[in-house]
C-alpha cells in the first residue's frame, strides 16, 4: 500500500516536473528531486533512469550528495522569482502587488545561502 502511494506521487511529481520544461514559473528539478525520492522507495529502476537522465540527474545527484544548487540554477530561480515579482507589480493593485514579495524574498534568500557546486 506505501510503495503505491510511493509510486503514485513519484510518477505526479515526474508529470509537474515535466509541465515545468514548458511552463517558465513552475520548477522542474525540485519536482524531479521529490520523484527520485518517492522511486527509491517504490521504484529504484526508476529513481536510477532519473538518476542517469542526462539533464536533470546532476543536479539530482548533486541535491543528494550536497545539498547544493548549481549557479545556474540559482540565477534561473532568482531571476524566476524577479520577474513575477515585478509582474505583480505591474499587474495587481495595491496592497496584493506585494504579496508575491514575501515568498520571492524568503524563498531567494534560502536558494541564495545553499552551497553552490
Amino acid at each position: 500500500m506505501l510503495k503505491a502511494l510511493y509510486l503514485t506521487i513519484g510518477f505526479v511529481s515526474l508529470g509537474l516536473g515535466g509541465v515545468g520544461i514548458v511552463v517558465p514559473l513552475l520548477p522542474t528539478v525540485p519536482f524531479w528531486i521529490l520523484a527520485a525520492f518517492c522511486f527509491i522507495r517504490s521504484n529504484p529502476a526508476l529513481e536510477r533512469w532519473l538518476l542517469d537522465h542526462p539533464k536533470f540527474g546532476a543536479p539530482i545527484r548533486l541535491w543528494r550528495e550536497k545539498g547544493a544548487i548549481s549557479r545556474a540554477g540559482k540565477r534561473a530561480a532568482l531571476c524566476a522569482f524577479a520577474f513575477s515579482s515585478a509582474l505583480s507589480l505591474v499587474l495587481l493593485p495595491l496592497p496584493w502587488s506585494l504579496a508575491p514579495l514575501v515568498p520571492a524574498v524568503i524563498g531567494g534568500t534560502w536558494i541564495w545561502r545553499r552551497p553552490e557546486a
